[in-house]
């Protein structure tokens, strides 16, 4: 009997340790506007990047790759993400930094390319169509 117990007990522990995903809290984020607002205008060329404040947990930042397409992520680090820390952009564009800790991040995919951070910033759907950008979860 002792043995089933240390098994069910082995078992469940090994099951609650498995990854759970991105350690930035779940927020509820809308955002739509037009890219011909000013705030957006670094979108119009491949690797601009705008960071907006209020939404998200930290901010968004959004990013043009070069291939056209975009990305968002929140600006929240997620190396001690409970200190709500958020990215700045580095010059050139194409990282950003965690002032906090000196983690450094791609804006191409959001993975650390820096540590102390191991995990990528958290990602949000960005879709643009007919001069409309729209931001969810």
């Amino acid at each position: 009997m002792k043995k089933i117990i240390l098994l069910i007990a082995v078992a469940i522990t090994g099951l609650s340790c498995g990854k759970s995903g991105s350690p930035i809290p779940n927020v509820a984020v809308s955002f739509q506007d037009a890219l011909t607002d000013p705030r957006l205008s670094a979108l119009n060329v491949p690797g601009g990047s705008v960071l907006l404040n209020g939404f998200g947990v930290a901010g968004l930042i959004l990013h043009r790759e070069a291939d056209g397409s975009y990305a968002c992520y929140d600006r929240c680090s997620t190396y001690l993400p409970q200190n709500h820390c958020a990215v700045t952009l580095d010059t050139g564009g194409f990282t950003v930094t965690d002032p906090c800790s000196g983690s450094k991040f791609s804006l191409i995919d959001g993975s650390p390319v820096k540590g102390p951070a191991s995990v990528s910033l958290k990602s949000y759907y960005i879709d643009v169509s007919n001069g409309e950008l729209y931001v969810s979860n």
